[in-house]
């Protein structure tokens, strides 16, 4: 099965719907975009198929409106602010399907643009509802989808429409993302490691299953690591556990001790009475936590063991903070690691929010080798998961 890219496709004077993800953060207060690097991501593709003379349309998704409009998740602030960036006007129809819509996409002209109303505005959408689908697909004769962040989602944009449009790919981005993550998956240069830190283990078991055939080691951090503490009887205070998947971490630890895969667990952590700006903080060893404490953050230690490990490796994938960097003193963990990583000379790939967030945060993105655009579906892509917004554009 091949996937084709948007340069590989006939798409000169053809109507392109190009699913794209311009679900941004906006200000509470004013509404205006604080953040405009998604659009900018999909930019190239965008550029291309204008460049190429092709009708664009394109469509996203904006925050979670439940299936029926909501006027402060249109995505009227980003056609205006796409429309700065690609110098041109945008076309912004109050819908994504009907007559309206139809009427501006028959008379766009070559090099054109029209950016869809919220597509969740309709139930349908999430739904992957094959009417819906199928009169989506009725605006285009190509379609591309270069939202990578939702490929996870069986939803009719991502998934549904490709079945009923012949022409079919990726854009740059998404073309881009499955080429980094194929390579850790099938081609990592060795040593190979993994660091996975966030609040869950629940979210990370079928990654850590995954990566123990795929890595030379893993370092856990964060608050998933007192999971895996806890399952081998060490006390953890009132740090953040998951008692049901005490008996999974246990496997996890066991599996990876068989195969002879070094799982690193924090050695020492920076504990709390509670997650609060100013609240006194102090470094407490291994089996140390009081039982009126927390751990909020990986101690010195541990950061001088993990900086360790990151040095030697050539291949690094790494999703999920090493504590509550977003509050100080528990963001020394996180930094550490984001400035590890980036000067290590690896081939590094950062998936998820937070993660990205810490690499911004420490002032090193622009040494991390590529940054994924979707933490949801860098992971399910990691675990070994088909994506339903890859799949449906395989062509035999």
């Amino acid at each position: 099965m091949a996937i084709k890219a948007i340069n590989e496709l006939l798409i000169s004077g053809k109507r392109v719907f190009i699913r794209v993800d311009f679900n941004v953060p906006k200000d509470k207060k004013t509404g205006e975009i604080s953040d405009d690097t998604r659009i900018r991501e999909a930019l190239p593709t965008i550029r291309f198929a204008l460049e190429q003379e092709a009708k664009v349309i394109l469509a996203s998704h904006f925050g979670r409106p439940k299936g029926k409009p909501v006027p402060e998740m249109s995505l009227l602030p980003v056609a205006q602010r796409l429309s700065e960036l690609l110098g041109q006007d945008v076309i912004f129809p109050d819908d994504c399907i009907g007559d309206g819509v139809r009427k501006n996409v028959q008379d766009l002209a070559p090099g054109g643009v029209i950016l869809l109303e919220n597509l969740r505005f309709h139930p349908e959408e999430e739904a992957n509802d094959p009417g819906f689908a199928q009169k989506l697909a009725q605006l285009c004769e190509v379609y591309i989808n270069d939202a990578f962040g939702t490929a996870h989602r069986a939803h009719a944009s991502t998934a549904g429409m490709a079945e009923f449009v012949k022409e079919k790919g990726v854009g740059f981005l998404m073309q881009k993302e499955i080429n980094y993550l194929s390579k850790l998956i099938e081609d990592p240069e060795r040593p190979f490691l993994a660091i996975l830190g966030g609040a869950k283990i629940s979210d990370k078991i079928g990654v850590v299953e995954n990566l123990l055939s795929k890595v030379d080691g893993i370092l856990i951090c964060g608050g998933m690591a007192y999971t895996f503490l806890k399952a081998q009887k060490i006390e953890v205070g009132k740090s953040l556990l998951e008692d049901d998947k005490i008996p999974t971490a246990k496997k996890l630890l066991d599996r990876a001790k068989t195969k002879k895969i070094p799982l690193l667990l924090p050695e020492d952590h920076v504990v709390a009475p509670a997650l609060e700006k100013g609240v006194k903080s102090q470094v407490k060893g291994l089996k140390k936590i009081p039982a009126d404490q927390m751990a909020l953050d990986i101690g010195p230690a541990t950061i001088a063991k993990f900086v360790a490990e990151i040095k030697k490796a050539k291949t690094i994938f790494w999703n999920g903070p090493a504590g509550a960097f977003e509050i100080e003193p528990f963001n020394q963990g996180t930094i550490a690691i984001a400035r590890a990583v980036a000067e290590s000379g690896a081939l590094s790939v950062i998936g998820g929010g937070d993660s990205v967030a810490a690499v911004h945060q420490a002032g090193v993105a622009d040494k991390i080798t590529h940054i994924s655009t979707g933490g949801g579906a860098s992971l399910e892509f990691i675990e070994g998961k088909k994506l339903p917004g890859i799949s449906a554009l395989e062509v035999s």
